[in-house]
């Protein structure tokens, strides 16, 4: 791993599969700590489900935007610190003790949010979780790779990314299944401390990182695991493998200085690694300005502005996002080292635009047919039903569905009795409204309204993950951990990952007010003109560094990467100046 990055293709993956077999304790040691990518991607997932429901019992989350915004990007806040703090913890007390502590955080965050009586304690729980997740996703996949051969290392760890889609996925069946439940979202969120509390129990049985133990002198220990890891002819080798990369970071660490300051100013006056930070954080801050977390998040949400009503058919739809991105995970892992990284986020990025393109003439077109207001049926419910913006519109006869739940944040759409697309009624948004509504057989929307352009919309949320997940999902972290000098890799990476980390941030807490002031289709040509910048960024600023060694990536960077249509043009020049 220290001369240049280790690849995860067809052959090491047959390779992991007979070495796990022959040496069972490999695999205790890797799913132990992939828990952590399972348990990171059940949190940030199953907010999207849970949400609707919170929507439904505490009114003031109904009400306000901000509030909702706040309770589903809490955790992402949380991450930026947990990474942050994750970091010190994990080189001062180890790599296990780090996964430890982060399930505690995550058991004590689920049992806070099961048992929240106001949203402020929900959000107390969402930054808990956060915490343990910024924790999670930098330690799991570094015990793993420290704690497994290097023939199949590259392998091992890939499964901690496919892991956190896994548990995306994991979080949208466990929400669909507790639709029916009394307490919905207390138990969608509460079940996440039952696989921390597996892992917890599981890494109380395992070692240490070997890496650690070598570094903190624990050197007979450190052999000790490595004997149960590697065949015996092999662990002399490894031994003195460790102790030339421990002796190298020491003098990284002389060289670059013990500060985090000192290690950032140290990496922007370095041309080479300010290149390489150009790519790095471009291809990040990408990644979430494309607005899959608003996917990710919201999907539920989006389903519902689409035009389906009831939350279980809205958690149902969702599944398809969910499942689609953990399949392009696999897609991605199969194809990335075939065809490039470059390659495929240029290609994922001309899918996203389209997509998002789409999605949004396609809300546009939901807004335009909209089922119309009708008088006699918001009548129908008795004027103290009727939405009072409705009645005191000067120009309600031009009204339809979108404008009663534009008008204000407290009327609703009951749509006819005869047939969801003809016109119906502008009422009250309260519970007694709702249940007259319903007892009619009538659907009840608060968010979006009844639409024959419903379904296409969901199948282009299919595409759009389609074409992000192989691509956009997971070539960035490969970008970034190829595109620095072998020294300031861990500084390089960390920068660029809490850029990724502020975008999301600044994507989630924004996505539900944009939504309200621009609408839906608004919202989706603004990600589609984010993309196309991302695009352009990435095309003139990030190489190819599929198959390169570190000190490839270094002389590339050095002399400046430019595209190959600009290196032909710049070339004919000089020819012709000679």
């Amino acid at each position: 791993m220290e001369g240049g990055p280790h690849k995860a293709d067809k052959t090491e993956f047959t390779e992991c599969w007979r070495t796990s077999w022959k040496t069972p304790y490999i695999m205790r040691l890797a799913f132990s700590a992939g828990i952590g990518g399972l348990l990171f991607g059940y949190d940030t997932g199953v907010i999207s489900g849970a949400l609707l429901y919170i929507r439904d019992d505490f009114k003031a989350v109904d009400k306000h935007t901000w509030l909702q915004e706040t309770i589903v990007s809490m955790a992402v806040a949380g991450a930026i610190f947990g990474a942050g703090f994750g970091g010190w913890f994990n080189d001062k007390y180890g790599r296990r003790k780090s996964i430890l502590l982060a399930d505690i955080l995550f058991f004590i965050g689920a049992i806070v949010m099961a048992v929240a009586p106001a949203p402020w304690v929900i959000i107390i729980g969402r930054v808990l979780v956060g915490l343990g997740v910024g924790m999670a996703s930098m330690t799991s996949p570094l015990y793993i790779s420290e704690a497994s051969p290097a023939r199949i290392r590259g392998a091992l760890v890939s499964t901690n990314g496919l892991l956190i889609t896994g548990g995306q996925f994991l979080s949208y069946l466990i929400n669909l299944a507790f639709t029916r439940t009394k307490g919905t979202w207390r138990w969608m969120l509460g079940v996440a401390g039952v696989p921390a509390l597996i892992q917890f129990f599981l890494m109380l049985s395992l070692p240490e990182s070997p890496r650690w133990l070598y570094r903190e002198n624990k050197k007979d220990e450190a052999r000790a695991i490595l004997e149960k890891i590697y065949p015996a002819h092999e662990v002399e080798d490894e031994m003195k493998a460790l102790e030339i990369s421990i002796e190298a970071e020491k003098a990284d660490t002389q060289f670059l200085g013990a500060g985090i300051f000192s290690k950032v100013k140290s990496a922007f006056s370095n041309t080479v690694v300010r290149r390489g930070l150009y790519a790095g954080i471009t291809v990040q801050v990408a990644q979430q300005f494309v607005g899959i977390n608003t996917v990710m998040y919201y999907s539920p949400t989006i389903v519902q502005l689409a035009g389906f009503a009831s939350n279980k058919t809205a958690l149902a739809l969702s599944l398809i996002t969910s499942g689609l991105n953990a399949v392009g995970s696999i897609v991605s892992m199969c194809f990335v080292d075939r065809f490039g990284r470059r390659r495929l986020m240029i290609v994922s990025m001309f899918g996203i635009i389209a997509c998002l393109v789409v999605l949004s003439v396609l809300f546009m077109q939901a807004s335009s047919h909209a089922p119309p207001i009708s008088a006699f049926e918001s009548n129908h419910f008795g004027s103290n039903s009727t939405c009072s913006a409705f009645l005191k519109a000067p120009d309600a006869s031009s009204w339809n569905c979108m404008s009663c739940l534009q008008s204000s944040s407290d009327c609703a759409f009951c749509s006819n009795g005869n047939n969801k697309y003809h016109p119906g009624a502008c009422l009250a948004l309260n519970d007694d409204v709702r249940g007259l509504c319903r007892s009619e057989k009538r659907a009840w929307y608060t968010k979006g309204c009844p639409s024959k352009f419903g379904f296409f919309a969901v199948l282009l949320l299919g595409l759009y993950i389609i074409s992000y997940s192989p691509g956009m999902g997971t070539a960035p972290w490969i970008v970034n951990s190829e595109i620095y000098p072998l020294r300031y890799r861990g500084i390089g990476g960390g920068i660029a990952a809490v850029s990724n980390w502020v975008s999301n941030l600044i994507v989630s807490e924004s996505f539900l007010t944009l939504t309200e002031a621009i609408g839906s289709a608004g919202t989706f040509l603004l990600f589609a003109g984010f993309s196309a910048i991302g695009l352009v960024a990435i095309f003139f600023l990030v190489p190819e560094t599929k198959g390169l060694q570190f000190e490839e990536v270094e002389k590339m960077l050095e002399k400046g990467y430019k595209p190959k249509l600009f290196r032909k043009k710049t070339s004919e020049k000089a020819s012709d100046a000679s």
